[in-house]
């Protein structure tokens, strides 16, 4: 079983009011299996990719209304000191920590930008059985319309180091957090610029691992989801930011497919 650092993604989740639909739908992109619904955790559903898990679903809770979108969990020892850093540091505590039987406890926080994230200290439920690899989760970006309150929210909740990358010919500002060490990168961080609209908050981008980044478009499209960028290669792999039919982001990436060399971080 994977023991994941604090600060590092562990497990991601998204509400949907038509969860059968997103079962469907996930099955056919991503591959996915489901198991059974929990009842007693309010029909939370876990997704497996080669029989491992990667992710769950869960319909809204009965009379609440809230968009679809897929939620990260970062790894913590102690969920109730990381909602103490999150406020400390400038951000809110949306929800929690809450202790979910004997899976482990979770929060949701806000950072100081607007982009909602969730904290898992684990317990039974460690997180990810698999990722990395086709089917599951493979990276994050926090997308930000506030990169001075996000790079300085970060580093005072996770242990994180940072590294800047050399913006070369296109003058892009991009960071990195990791975890331990600049091997160990756990996610990266955007601006948003005027190609975002306005009604878009700050947000956390994950990315699904494929084997092939213009077939999973296709799927998407094909079943009602949409397209927003790409597909377009990079030195990390071959990608597309889309939508499903419920209006949850995610991105899909084909790390086997690279074009270009890696950039240069400080």
């Amino acid at each position: 079983m994977v023991e994941f650092t604090e600060g590092a993604p562990c497990w991601v989740d998204a509400m949907f009011a038509d969860v059968e639909g997103a079962k469907s739908f996930y099955g056919d992109v991503l591959g996915w299996t489901f198991g059974d619904a929990s009842s007693e955790y309010g029909n939370y559903t876990q997704a497996y990719s080669d029989e491992k898990a990667v992710a769950a679903v869960v319909p809204p809770m009965p009379g609440v209304e809230a968009p679809s979108q897929w939620c990260l969990y970062f790894a913590s020892p102690d969920a109730a000191a990381t909602a103490a850093k999150v406020t400390s540091a400038g951000g809110e505590v949306l929800m929690g920590p809450m202790q979910v039987g004997t899976f482990g406890t979770m929060l949701i926080a806000k950072e100081p930008s607007g982009a909602v994230f969730g904290v898992w200290q684990p317990g039974d439920h460690k997180g990810f059985e698999k990722m990395g690899e086709n089917g599951s989760f493979a990276w994050a970006e926090l997308f930000t319309r506030g990169v001075a309150k996000a790079d300085a929210f970060l580093p005072k909740v996770f242990p994180y180091g940072v590294q800047q990358m050399d913006p070369g010919e296109s003058g892009m500002d991009y960071k990195i957090f990791s975890v331990g060490g600049p091997e160990n990168p756990v996610m990266g961080r955007m601006p948003m610029g005027e190609e975002f609209p306005p009604e878009i908050p700050s947000y956390v981008q994950v990315y699904f691992a494929v084997p092939n980044c213009d077939e999973a478009v296709a799927k998407t499209q094909a079943l009602g989801g949409k397209l927003h960028f790409g597909p377009m290669d990079s030195p990390f792999g071959r990608f597309a930011a889309v939508t499903d039919p419920q209006g949850a982001a995610f991105a899909v990436i084909d790390t086997a497919t690279t074009v270009g060399e890696m950039p240069k971080f400080e």
